[in-house]
């Protein structure tokens, strides 16, 4: 697509086909273009406005199309209660309002929580510039170190997302402003079932506005808090969805750097959603070597000072397995014993765990980059395949059970 089209595309909110097919998987990371906007308006909430955007049946289809998701998320359709209709869960997103900066001289992020459904409804065009007068702002969503999140509505449209409302003085005094930069010229570009999306932004004199996708179910970190752990089917379902993002993500030169649960929501329909891009960067050498990211994941050639390419997501893959499986990381120490457990691949598979399960586990953490399993393997390992099995079984069952509830009162 050329720069020009690209640009245009982004100043008049237009968004491509929600299809990933439609992406070339080799095309350059650009920096859409900000222009500014004269707006002096004041955030003023429209309390009625509370009810998540569900997507068409037609969208929800879109998912089947991609081979990671064909066992892990093809279920998933068959959770919608139709187009149109509301999604009956509320969205605690405090997630939507996280805007990670550099947390100590090692730009290592902290263990806490940062919107998602299918590839979401197309935001509406507009040939104009865009300002906050186009929106209706509802509720908070959530709340982060540099701004808020909120519902919001266009006007003209009706069409539901979330506007994340950040301080430029607040970005310039944390020192986050080309973190920011980095995130949008990223994250603008992506198009994928299991990636947030970032519909367009535009500023003021006094704050930056991010048009981002709504989350109907929330941050998937309060759920495994809630749950504890997850059970082997709905947590091989999640890792499929996972190594389909990053799969993608690769394709593109894309390195995210910063996987945990707390950059992961969930979509109206239970698929999930990979956000957070604040430490991701496009890398076409492949080769990095700035130390960031959350301890409990840093792979050991980044605690080494080594340089690092996108085999360092492979391992926070495997991390994030364990912590699904047994409610938290692998390293899970104080700060100085958990990066000395990294580096000697110090950790052990508690019992309860399937042999299939703790093959997968070990697999992706290995010490040497290029041993950790490819993410094309990881879709096709036995535990992914029997575990998506059970999970769209039951996922089944519950859909027939609550159809029948629904015929009963009628």
């Amino acid at each position: 697509m050329a720069m020009r089209q690209l640009e245009s595309q982004f100043r008049g909110m237009t968004v491509a086909s929600g299809s990933e097919e439609n992406v070339d998987p080799h095309a350059s990371i650009h920096a859409p273009t900000i222009k500014p906007v004269k707006s002096t308006s004041s955030i003023k909430v429209v309390s009625s406005l509370t009810k998540p955007l569900q997507p068409s049946i037609s969208q929800s289809q879109n998912l089947a199309k991609h081979p990671f998701l064909k066992l892990a998320v093809h279920n998933q359709a068959a959770n919608a209660s139709g187009p149109g209709s509301p999604s009956k869960k509320t969205n605690n997103e405090s997630e939507n309002a996280k805007d990670d900066g550099p947390k100590n001289s090692l730009q290592v992020a902290p263990r806490r929580s940062d919107p998602s459904n299918n590839i979401p409804p197309q935001m509406p065009s507009s040939n104009k510039p865009m300002h906050l007068g186009m929106f209706e702002i509802g509720r908070p969503l959530g709340k982060g170190k540099f701004g808020r999140v909120y519902l919001a509505k266009e006007r003209k449209t009706g069409f539901l997302c979330a506007l994340k409302v950040l301080h430029k003085g607040e970005l310039k005094e944390g020192k986050v402003e080309t973190q920011l930069r980095r995130e949008v010229e990223i994250q603008s570009n992506l198009r994928h079932p299991n990636i947030l999306r970032l519909f367009g932004h535009f500023h003021d004199s006094k704050r930056v506005f991010l048009i981002i996708e709504y989350a109907g179910q929330g941050e998937l970190y309060k759920m495994l808090r809630k749950a504890g752990s997850f059970s082997e089917p709905r947590a091989a379902s999640y890792i499929a969805q996972m190594a389909a993002a990053l799969s993608y993500l690769h394709k593109k030169h894309v390195i995210h750097r910063d996987i945990k649960p707390e950059n992961i929501l969930v979509g109206s329909h239970g698929e999930i959603k990979l956000s957070d891009f604040g430490w991701s960067v496009h890398a076409p050498t492949n080769r990095r070597t700035t130390l960031c990211g959350t301890l409990d994941y840093l792979p050991p050639e980044m605690l080494r000072g080594d340089s690092h390419g996108e085999k360092v997501d492979l391992w926070s893959l495997g991390v994030l397995m364990y912590e699904f499986l047994v409610g938290c990381a692998p390293f899970e120490d104080t700060p100085l014993e958990t990066q000395k457990r990294i580096v000697k691949l110090n950790f052990k598979v508690p019992d309860f765990i399937s042999a299939d399960a703790k093959d997968l586990i070990t697999r992706l953490l290995r010490l040497d980059p290029e041993k950790r399993l490819p993410l094309e393997q990881v879709a096709q390992h036995p535990w992914i395949v029997k575990n998506c099995n059970l999970q769209t079984a039951r996922d089944k069952k519950r859909n027939n059970h609550n159809r029948g509830h629904e015929s009963d009162s009628e």
